[in-house]
C-alpha cells in the first residue's frame, strides 16, 4: 500500500479533533503505528518532513514558487491524496507550536534515541534540499536548520557535511562532503567514498525506513557525493 493511503488514513483519524496541532499529530503516528515499527519510520519521515518544511516556510516568511516546486519535486503525491497532504501542511504552518518542541518530538521517535539515527539526517537532508532550490540558503532557513540539526543531536562536524553537499563552501568543500581529512592518500579517500556510496545509496536508504517517494532525496545526496570524490580524485592525481 502506498505511503500516501496510510497518511490519508492518518489524517482522517484526525479529522474528528478540531484542536489537533503538531504535539498530537506525532502522538498520532507514535501510538496508531506502534505494532508496525517500519511503517511508523515512513509515515513519522513523511510527516516530519511535511511538517518541519512548513515550520521552515513559516521561519523564512515568504514561501517562493522555487520552494514549492521543490517541495512537489520530493513529494510525488497522487492527486487524490494531495488534499491530507495539504491538511498536514497548513496545520504545521497554522499551529502556535514552536517548530522545536516538535522536532524533539521527532527524535523521540527513534528507537535508540536521538543520536545517529539515521532518519533524522534523511528528514535534514530533505530540508535543506528545499530551502537551497533557489540556489541560496537564507540567513532565517540556515539558522532554523541549524537548530534542527542541535535538536536531532547531529555533531557539528557532520552538519557540515550535510550542509557542504547544498551549499558552496569554498576550497575544503569537497573534503566537507566526503567528511574526510585533507592530506589522505588517492587510495585512503577512495576507500572511503566507496564506503560512503554503499552507505547512502538508495537502497539502503529504503531498506532504513525511507519511503520509495522521497527517492529524490537519496540520489540529490549520493551526486554530492559523486561530485566531490571527482575533484578531489582530480586534485590528487594532478599533484
Amino acid at each position: 500500500m502506498s505511503i500516501w493511503l496510510r497518511i490519508g488514513e492518518f489524517v482522517q483519524r484526525l479529522s474528528s479533533s478540531a484542536s489537533s496541532g503538531v504535539a498530537e499529530v506525532v502522538e498520532a503516528v507514535r501510538t496508531m503505528f506502534a505494532g508496525d515499527p517500519e511503517l511508523r519510520r515512513k509515515v513519522a519521515f513523511s510527516v516530519a518532513m511535511i511538517a518541519l518544511s512548513a515550520k521552515m516556510a513559516k521561519a523564512d516568511g515568504i514561501v517562493t514558487q522555487d520552494e514549492v516546486r521543490a517541495f512537489q519535486a520530493i513529494f510525488d503525491v497522487p492527486r487524490e491524496e494531495a488534499r491530507n497532504v495539504a491538511r498536514l501542511y497548513d496545520l504545521a504552518k497554522r499551529d502556535i507550536a514552536g517548530f522545536e518542541a516538535y522536532a524533539e518530538q521527532m527524535a523521540g521517535l527513534c528507537g535508540n534515541g536521538a543520536q545517529n539515527c539515521m532518519m533524522l539526517e534523511d528528514v535534514l537532508d530533505g530540508l535543506f534540499y528545499i530551502a537551497t532550490v533557489d540556489g541560496v540558503l537564507h540567513e532565517r532557513e540556515g539558522q532554523f536548520l541549524h537548530r534542527i540539526a542541535e535538536i536531532f543531536e547531529i555533531e557539528e562536524d557532520h552538519y557540515q557535511t550535510i550542509l557542504g553537499r547544498h551549499v558552496e563552501l569554498g576550497d575544503a568543500d569537497p573534503y566537507v562532503v566526503l567528511g574526510i581529512e585533507r592530506g589522505k592518500s588517492l587510495a585512503e579517500v577512495k576507500k572511503h567514498y566507496r564506503k560512503l556510496v554503499s552507505d547512502n545509496h538508495p537502497d539502503r536508504l529504503i531498506a532504513r525506513g525511507l519511503p520509495q517517494e522521497f527517492i529524490k532525496i537519496a540520489t540529490t545526496r549520493l551526486a554530492a557525493i559523486n561530485a566531490a570524490y571527482e575533484i578531489i580524485e582530480r586534485s590528487l592525481q594532478a599533484a
